[in-house]
């Protein structure tokens, strides 16, 4: 990683332009400086021979020359004087391997322009043998007729321009290490932003939204930064939008009733709700399979169905003895189906109130059909002088009567049911003696009770003198009650009418020891149309049109109270009821 960073990549650039910089400019300084110590030589070598050439005179002794040359020249250099005849003489010199130079040496190893036969000055290099080369110059002095030849070995200039090579090579090493730091200096502080902006794109990546990024420049690089941050603030702003919709969408379905659920086109769950997965809990333990990914071969018909004809599709299924409405639509993604949602429905309520609607149409029809029957036969009989003593047409008129007695109580109670539906019904509350109208409702069933051979009685436990209530209708709530009671208890039973105070509420609690009321049947007994089950039915004395108990529901509720049952089958049944014992202001 650390070798392709940015930081590298910078630094390695920056090394290699500076390197290619300063090694065409330490190229160009060595060639310039070895061509400038040759010159600086040449003329140095030539000013000697100049003047010396200026001082020396014609029959001029020799000493006299000698200390001339002596003076003029350097030490490393060599000076031959040449007349046109031969040689005059020659200086020493600290290189020991300089020649002598005689006039032969020179026409046989000069290459450059000749002092001798031209009678002009000359310069260059001059190679001794193969491996040794001297710089020579030469000047002819016309007033004397003589040659001036200085020269020295060219180590002496190699030397100089070794010299300056190596300042230069150090020059350019200093020059590249202090740039390499710079260069590392400089990528390090251009790339430590982007690394700290890497960074935070990480934690971006993990979800933390309000991660930033130091700005400590004002350049692109600061801009980025600032453009950085402010993408941050966005994706956060903008999550917290989405995570908001997700949870309200996310609340919108667990508050459903339905079920919802969501399926991609491989049949897989995208999303669904508590009372979806219920019903695929409930459907999987049916069928004996209880994996989280396994769905009914009935769901996944019905989603291919949708797929393919890109239409609803709308199927009933029955699931633990409830009833389930899945209706499924096709998911468009612009022009594609790209899954299914279905929204589950429980109608089992809807199905068990069509079944009693159904019953208690059964149940009216057949209530009526026979007092019609009776009234009809026993009518026609007095008409027909069929019973032809009084006698007879009194007791056929008696039947008639509570023929139509019973029809008429049949027709009360759905009017009265079909007020309090409609809201209809209004309570004429007052102040009623509790312990009177107890006993007095006591007293109407003792007769009857005696006759069944069934022990009635109650437990007053309250102190309270008067409620304010209606008491027709309360009548009517404890009559129905209690007379339910005495039809389901055998002979030898008992029917106690409790009465108990609290803390705002009296209630009311009628406590048989008949047949119960079967599990399957306790939900739907303040339902209108309801009957109870067969073997209810068979302990009871008379047969009943299933609204009375719906009727009880109502006036309860009509005084701001609630009533409840509890029961077990063949144990007995208590009905409960609580009412205000004050009109609340």
């Amino acid at each position: 990683m650390f070798w392709r960073s940015v930081v590298v990549k910078l630094w390695v650039t920056f090394l290699f332009v500076i390197f290619v910089v300063l090694a065409i400019i330490s190229l160009l300084l060595v060639e310039f400086f070895d061509g400038y110590h040759v010159n600086q030589a040449e003329e140095q070598l030539l000013d000697e021979a100049t003047k010396i050439a200026e001082l020396i005179e014609i029959d001029q002794p020799q000493d006299t020359t000698e200390r001339i040359v002596q003076t003029v020249k350097d030490d490393t250099s060599k000076i031959t004087i040449l007349s046109q005849d031969d040689l005059i003489w020659t200086s020493d010199s600290s290189d020991s391997d300089l020649p002598t130079i005689s006039k032969e040496w020179l026409k046989t190893n000069l290459t450059t322009r000749e002092v001798i036969e031209n009678h002009s000055d000359m310069s260059g290099q001059v190679s001794l043998d193969k491996d040794r080369q001297v710089l020579m110059v030469g000047t002819y002095v016309q007033e004397s007729g003589v040659s001036i030849f200085a020269y020295q070995s060219s180590e002496v200039v190699a030397e100089t321009t070794k010299q300056t090579e190596k300042i230069i090579l150090l020059a350019a090493a200093i020059a590249i290490i202090l740039m390499t730091v710079f260069a590392f200096f400089l990528s390090s502080r251009i790339t430590a932003p982007l690394i700290k902006m890497r960074k935070g794109a990480l934690e971006l990546a993990r979800g933390e939204f309000k991660t930033k990024v130091p700005i400590v420049t004002h350049d692109e690089i600061g801009e980025l930064a600032m453009a950085f941050n402010r993408m941050g603030r966005q994706l956060n702003y903008h999550m917290d939008a989405l995570r908001q919709e997700k949870e309200q969408l996310y609340s919108i379905l667990r508050s459903m009733a339905d079920g919802v659920i969501t399926f991609n086109r491989e049949a897989g769950i995208i999303v669904s709700n508590p009372p979806a997965q219920r019903f695929l809990h409930d459907w999987r333990y049916e069928l004996g399979n209880q994996q989280n990914d396994f769905l009914p071969e009935a769901i996944i018909k019905l989603l291919y169905t949708v797929i393919q004809s890109e239409s609803e599709q709308v199927q009933e299924v029955k699931v633990q003895g409830r009833y389930w409405v899945m209706i499924m639509s096709p998911l468009y993604d612009e022009t594609n189906v790209r899954g299914v949602v279905a929204v589950i429905r429980d109608m089992t309520q809807e199905r068990k109130t069509d079944q009693l609607r159904e019953e208690f149409i059964a149940n009216v029809s057949h209530e009526l059909r026979t007092p019609i029957s009776m009234l009809q036969g026993y009518s026609e009989a007095i008409v027909d002088d069929i019973a032809a003593s009084p006698e007879e047409k009194n007791e056929l008129a008696s039947i008639i009567r509570d023929e139509s007695l019973r029809m008429g109580r049949l027709v009360n109670e759905l009017l009265d049911l079909a007020r309090m539906k409609a809201g209809h019904e209004v309570l004429h509350k007052e102040e009623v003696n509790l312990t009177l109208f107890i006993d007095r409702i006591i007293r109407k069933f003792q007769v009857p009770a005696n006759e069944q051979m069934i022990h009635i009685y109650t437990e007053n436990k309250v102190e309270l003198a008067t409620i304010f209530v209606d008491q027709d209708r309360l009548e009517q709530v404890l009559t129905n009650l209690i007379d339910n009671a005495m039809q389901h208890t055998e002979k030898n039973g008992e029917v106690k009418l409790i009465v108990e105070e609290e803390v705002k509420n009296v209630r009311f609690s009628i406590k048989d020891t008949g047949s119960g009321i079967s599990e399957d049947d306790l939900p739907f007994v303040f339902e209108r149309f309801y009957k109870a089950d067969k073997s209810r039915k068979k302990t009871s004395k008379r047969k009943g049109t299933g609204l009375g108990l719906s009727i009880a529901k109502n006036i309860v509720e009509a005084h701001d109270g609630t009533i409840t049952v509890q029961s077990k089958h063949g144990e007995g049944t208590t009905f409960s009821f609580v009412i205000p014992k004050t009109e609340e202001e």
